[in-house]
């Protein structure tokens, strides 16, 4: 077993120099978890927030040869959770096949004031 921890080129950066934000745990026959840090993003609505935040860990994805197919777990952080339905709506969107294993939890503040939801993925990538 291999494990790396990077945050690719490819992919926005993280906005603090002080995390991973992706650990890969490479299997000797090929295949790898992924754990990818806690994601948030810029925008004036949960809605659009939430699309920043998948199309970031869509992009963190990528750079390790998975996709948002491969998440088997997710955990998301929601300032107020009476916004579960609009978060859920975006979400869809991204995460169209079987649904992950999944924790909701409503925070009372999350890494920047301004944030409204934080989401953290592991992926299973299959061996090529």
């Amino acid at each position: 077993m291999q494990i790396s921890l990077d945050s690719p080129a490819s992919a926005p950066q993280p906005l603090s120099p002080y995390y991973s934000q992706v650990a890969r745990i490479e299997h000797p026959d090929g295949s790898a978890l992924l754990f990818v840090s806690g994601q948030i993003a810029e925008g004036a609505t949960l809605a659009e927030q939430t699309r920043g935040v998948f199309e970031t860990l869509t992009a963190l994805l990528k750079a390790h040869g998975a996709g948002l197919a491969d998440v088997v777990n997710i955990r998301t952080y929601l300032t107020d959770i009476s916004e579960l339905d609009a978060y859920g709506a975006v979400r869809r969107e991204f995460l169209t096949g079987t649904p992950p294993t999944s924790m909701t939890f409503e925070a009372a503040r999350l890494f920047r004031p301004e944030a409204l939801v934080e989401v953290e993925v592991v992926a299973a990538v299959p061996a090529r």
